[in-house]
């Protein structure tokens, strides 16, 4: 068995530090890495892909809505022509910083409010698959696990996997609990770790109301934001390999 564990990262900007990248990347398969959207400065997200590069790492463009004092988060209603130029534009300027650091853009992982979004929403899901199609027709889509967006990725030509996230709670018809909702994210990096064992085992998560819930993912998320998510990623990490599953990229996996 494989699996790969992945994190938003270089979300630093100017002053405000946001994460530790270098921590993160020595326990993470993939890496989603800001474009300047929602976060992230140049200097900054060059510096974590260096770190990428060194450490082995797969490279993703973690693209957002334009919408950096909401951290990416808030709902828009965007236009399609400006949402399609939007993502080529967060794509292009990761390409050009990862070639600067000697590594390649390999996947796109949207962000915050558009990930939720595009999961269900046919329009603006399909102009971000256009843009994907149109930068680089080769790069995957990572996507939540069971939404539409799968399926609409696959059928335009787009590899896609699926996703599911070890420190968020899930409801019992396999959503994400809104983060407006008490217990929406997980602190207890024990129970995180064993719950991401039976999902690389079982295909099984345990939802909020205590019930079983089935969830078919490629790939793990842990937020490199959350407090104690290093911990969190080491004991996800540390669990998955004593039981012989081993962690690696989805990209390396094609």
């Amino acid at each position: 068995m494989n699996i790969d564990l992945n994190s938003d990262l270089g979300e630093s900007l100017g002053a405000w530090r946001m994460g530790d990248d270098a921590a993160m990347l020595s326990l993470v398969s993939s890496a989603n890495v800001a474009c300047g959207f929602h976060a992230g400065d140049p200097a900054g997200i060059l510096r974590t892909l260096r770190q990428a590069k060194e450490r082995g790492v797969a490279i993703g463009a973690h693209v957002a809505y334009r919408d950096l004092v909401g951290f990416g988060r808030r709902n828009m209603d965007v236009e399609s022509a400006d949402l399609r130029a939007d993502v080529i534009y967060q794509i292009g300027a990761l390409k050009g910083l990862a070639t600067a650091a000697g590594t390649t853009v390999r996947y796109v992982k949207p962000h915050g409010a558009l990930y939720n979004t595009i999961a269900h929403d046919e329009r603006q899901a399909r102009d971000v698959i256009a843009a994907i199609r149109e930068i680089d027709a080769s790069l995957v889509l990572v996507a939540l696990a069971g939404s539409p967006l799968l399926g609409w990725a696959r059928d335009a030509g787009l590899r896609a996997v699926a996703e599911a996230f070890a420190d968020r709670a899930y409801t019992p018809n396999g959503t994400l609990v809104s983060r407006r909702e008490p217990g929406a994210v997980l602190h207890d990096a024990e129970e995180v770790a064993a719950r991401m064992l039976r999902l690389a085992s079982e295909g099984v998560v345990t939802a909020i109301d205590g019930s079983s819930v089935r969830i078919e993912a490629e790939s793990v998320c842990v937020h490199g934001d959350s407090p104690g998510a290093v911990e969190m990623a080491r004991r996800v990490r540390a669990l998955l390999e004593q039981s012989g599953v081993a962690i690696r990229s989805f990209v390396d996996a094609a």
